[in-house]
């Protein structure tokens, strides 16, 4: 008897301690993607993923009537960027023309667009306890 107590306490302890949130959730809306082809990959990253492949979080949602929501729960604090991708043709990558420029439309956090590689310097955002929301455009 004494056993199976235990057992329920430590399941029931368990079960409570799964179900809370660990940190914030970040939800972003993309309202201007140019077509319902393919997915669009988007990634959170930390200075040291930043522009490196997989990020801390990583997802790919599918596209309807140009708009996508991505949502990122239990995001610890701390320092972010997010990257978005129009995976198009559904390559799972990036593609490019000869000379370099992108072929597929991205996006990241804080909107900022420069010829040449994003930047995280320009594209980082702090997390704390609260959830935010952002629009990011292509």
């Amino acid at each position: 008897m004494k056993k199976l107590i235990l057992t329920f306490a430590l399941a029931l302890t368990s079960i409570i301690g799964f179900s809370q949130n660990e940190g914030a959730t970040i939800t972003i809306t993309i309202d201007n993607v140019k077509s319902d082809n393919g997915k669009v990959l988007t990634s959170l990253h930390n200075s040291e993923t930043f522009m490196k492949g997989k990020g801390v979080m990583d997802t790919e949602t599918e596209i309807k009537d140009g708009k996508v929501t991505i949502t990122f729960k239990n995001v610890l604090p701390g320092e972010y960027a997010i990257m978005t991708l129009h995976d198009e043709n559904d390559n799972k990558r990036m593609d490019f023309q000869d000379n370099g420029m992108p072929l597929e439309s991205y996006g990241v956090s804080n909107n900022v667009m420069s010829f040449g590689p994003p930047n995280y310097g320009d594209a980082k955002f702090k997390v704390a306890d609260k959830d935010l929301e952002m629009n990011i455009r292509f």
